[in-house]
């Protein structure tokens, strides 16, 4: 977090001092009186400056953004980023020339860039913010891809009359499935081992 302490012979002075060395405005700082000063007799003698002590408020969002930023142009694939905020979440959008360069095998370079930006913005935030990272609809296909996937494997599930277990997927992914096959009576969905391998199991149901 920047913040300085500054002087000045009031307390508006003070805080002045201080924005124009953090280069910012008052409205995207915390400021706390450290000492109001005193005029002294004739404002001379026995004077005393004010002092405040004045901090750069952090925008979680903002930082995430940033982060992702600068990521991607290390990677060599410069993005542009739009942001909504529903709640508690907060979706990143990416777009660019490369984009197919983060989204990786499966989605697994986005899935870890996810991660990653859900770690940053949580430590700057107050309250926790669920990330979601996607670059050209990117999760909205793959959710497609993972339903009709879903329905082929319960359906070859009652057909061998045998357990069929998916490749690991990330929590949100297993989610997509277990919340596309819940009406099917046919089989049954649980999730089975231990991070990043957790994966979900498809059972036929033998009643």
């Amino acid at each position: 977090m920047k913040q300085v302490t500054a002087t000045g012979q009031t307390v508006k002075e003070a805080v002045e001092s201080a924005l124009a060395q953090l280069q910012t405005t008052k409205d995207r700082t915390d400021i706390s009186i450290i000492d109001e000063g005193k005029k002294g007799i004739f404002g001379i003698f026995g004077s005393r400056p004010a002092v405040v002590k004045v901090s750069v408020k952090i925008d979680p969002i903002e930082e995430a953004k940033m982060f992702l930023l600068d990521v991607c142009d290390k990677m060599g694939a410069p993005m542009t980023i739009d942001v909504e905020k529903n709640g508690k979440q907060v979706k990143f959008k990416l777009s660019g020339e490369k984009v197919a360069l983060l989204i990786g095998k499966r989605g697994q370079t986005l899935n870890s860039l996810q991660y990653l930006t859900q770690l940053v913005i949580n430590r700057f935030s107050n309250q926790y913010l669920n990330v979601i990272l996607d670059a050209e609809d990117y999760r909205e296909r793959r959710n497609e891809t993972l339903i009709h996937l879903a329905e082929k494997l319960a359906q070859k599930a009652v057909q061998t009359g045998k357990e069929v277990a998916l490749e690991p997927m990330p929590s949100y992914e297993r989610k997509v499935i277990h919340t596309a096959l819940m009406d099917n009576k046919k089989i049954a969905t649980y999730s089975s081992g231990v991070d990043p391998h957790r994966h979900i199991v498809i059972a036929p149901n033998k009643k």
